[in-house]
């Protein structure tokens, strides 16, 4: 009752001080977030700068995403046993090193390099984001302070894209990564304004439970990264090896299913025998809460294949500046952004079963729109439009199935919670940047080898002169200078340009559609999510459905 004594203002202020913590916590999920973001943005000043293919910016995102999910639960329990803001600290040091390494690579092996310690630090840091809030806020507070988390992820990607755009068009993209060297020390300075947690000595630390989810996500990721240069059925001539003929690429993804079920198993077994197990299995016991992490990943991997396909197609294909790829990404990115925070207010109204369907269909509507409307010019109102429509549902997607999980969970979860997310949506990077690449770059080729097979203008000396084998995402200029070293006339040339234009359009609208595909089917597990709003919470509803996103 002593409250009722402080002065006004003095509450007052201390409502506001309250929220300061949050702003480390979000700067903490801004700059992982930045950083993986900024990639597409470099991604045609990374190609002239190492000489190296887009599908090896591509593996830059893959090892960044693979290293977070692989290590995320280890660095759950690392904040369980020495405390989520020590633990935080350390993470941002690294991270801080990792930048200055990026920003001054020489070489895309020292890039890819810096991405995964940029990983590995992102494995701590994500947990410790959950335990913090979890910490520092509580009941409606702290659904409003995880819904600022979402949009902190999504305000770094717009900052990412003008930031890096800008950068990257008048000066280079070295800067735009540089920039992360002085926000990380902010970062770290800014922690001492966190509560203080202290950790728990008598947290045990799974390590077989370690290795075994860490290798089936680095197989998963690896597997899928490399499906189309290794092979998607058969290997191929730069397959470093075979087995029987077939690529080592699905042999991996498969391994790493089978060492993920593994996995489970042995968590079940730890947990029977009364043992800590890596991640515990009650943030994911009822089908509602499974559904939520199915429909998490799959609307992050929608999001990464996108991210990685319109980057590719306006810096690469169509030569156009960073600058360039950042005003047509900022409609997508700034819904995105209002989005995740304007979502809490209908979860009174709506129930995350049906946000989450409305959600689906909406990214599926945008995708279909984007297949049909678009050409080769992103400014166009309609693809605007469609880009919109994807955001809106992305935005409310990520907030909403980020809530289910958290809110369903007690606090003392929170670390599981928050490693679980880190492994969901980074897997869901990984494989959805390295799916993109993949299919994008295989309708590509098939579409080129049927063309020119049927072209009597390209006979067949032309085409033996140029290597189909290894068809990629090449601007016009780059075919033209190519073209130009073999023995085909100025009409050869010019034909080869328009067959590689319209091959590259024909692989960008396929790679749309079936992504939509995968929205659609995404509306099954948003179908299994809660149905209940707050105020009809039963007392009888099982654990899964009681629901406390206000």
């Amino acid at each position: 009752m002593a409250t009722h004594s402080m002065p006004i203002g003095a509450i007052r202020e201390s409502a506001r001080a309250s929220w300061v913590p949050m702003i480390a916590i979000a700067l903490g999920q801004m700059i992982m977030s930045y950083n993986v973001a900024s990639l597409p943005v470099a991604l045609g000043g990374m190609v002239k700068s190492f000489g190296v293919p887009p599908t090896t910016v591509a593996t830059g995102i893959v090892a960044y995403s693979m290293l977070v999910a692989g290590f995320v639960m280890l660095g759950a329990k690392l904040a369980q046993r020495f405390g989520a803001l020590q633990v935080f600290r350390f993470a941002v040091v690294l991270f801080c090193a990792s930048q200055i390494l990026m920003t001054f690579s020489p070489t895309a092996t020292l890039m890819l390099t810096a991405q995964a310690l940029c990983g590995a630090a992102g494995a701590v840091i994500v947990p410790s984001l959950v335990a913090l809030i979890a910490e520092n806020y509580t009941g409606r507070r702290q659904a409003t302070a995880l819904g600022a988390l979402g949009s902190a992820h999504a305000a770094a990607g717009v900052l990412a894209f003008i930031i890096g755009g800008v950068l990257g068009t008048y000066i280079g993209w070295r800067p735009a990564f540089g920039i992360l060297i002085a926000v990380s020390a902010i970062v770290f300075l800014l922690s001492f304004r966190l509560k203080r947690d202290y950790g728990r000595p008598d947290v045990d630390i799974d390590f077989f439970g370690v290795v075994l989810a860490a290798s089936a996500i680095v197989l998963i990721s690896f597997g899928c990264n490399n499906l189309n240069g290794w092979g998607l059925l058969l290997a191929t001539a730069n397959a470093p090896f075979d087995l029987l003929g077939l690529s080592p690429a699905p042999v991996m993804i498969v391994l790493g299913v089978v060492l993920g079920q593994a996995f489970l198993m042995w968590t079940l077994r730890r947990q029977a025998a009364g043992k800590m197990p890596l991640v515990a299995l009650a943030v994911i016991d009822s089908p509602e809460e499974r559904c939520a992490v199915y429909a998490l990943f799959a609307v992050v991997a929608l999001e990464a294949a996108l991210n990685f396909s319109v980057p590719l197609y306006i810096q690469i294909v169509q030569g156009r500046s960073p600058l360039a790829t950042a005003v047509a990404m900022m409609p997508f990115n700034l819904t995105v952004f209002f989005m995740a925070m304007l979502i809490v207010n209908l979860y009174d109204r709506l129930t995350p079963r049906q946000i989450g369907r409305y959600g689906f269909i909406l990214c599926t509507i945008g995708l279909v729109w984007l297949a049909f409307v678009l050409r080769n010019d992103w400014s166009e109102v309609p693809v605007l439009f469609g880009l919109v429509l994807f955001g809106i549902g992305l935005g409310s997607l990520v907030t909403l199935l980020f809530n289910v999980l958290v809110t369903d969970s007690p606090k003392q979860l929170a670390g599981d919670v928050g490693s679980l997310r880190g492994t969901t949506q980074n897997l869901a990077v990984a494989v959805g940047t390295a799916l993109a690449g993949a299919l994008l770059v295989g309708l590509l080729s098939t579409i080129v080898l049927s063309s020119i097979a049927a072209n009597p203008v390209l006979p067949k000396e032309i085409q033996s002169q140029v290597d189909l084998g290894n068809i990629t995402f090449v601007s016009n200029d780059r075919l033209h200078s190519l073209m130009e070293g073999t023995t085909a006339t100025p009409r050869q040339v010019e034909e080869a340009v328009r067959v590689n234009t319209e091959a590259r359009l024909r692989a960008l609208k396929i790679g749309f559609l079936i992504m939509a595909g995968l929205a659609l089917l995404a509306i099954i597990p948003a179908g299994r999510l809660p149905n209940y709003l707050p105020s009809e919470i039963p007392s009888d509803a099982p654990t899964g459905n009681r629901v406390r996103l206000s």
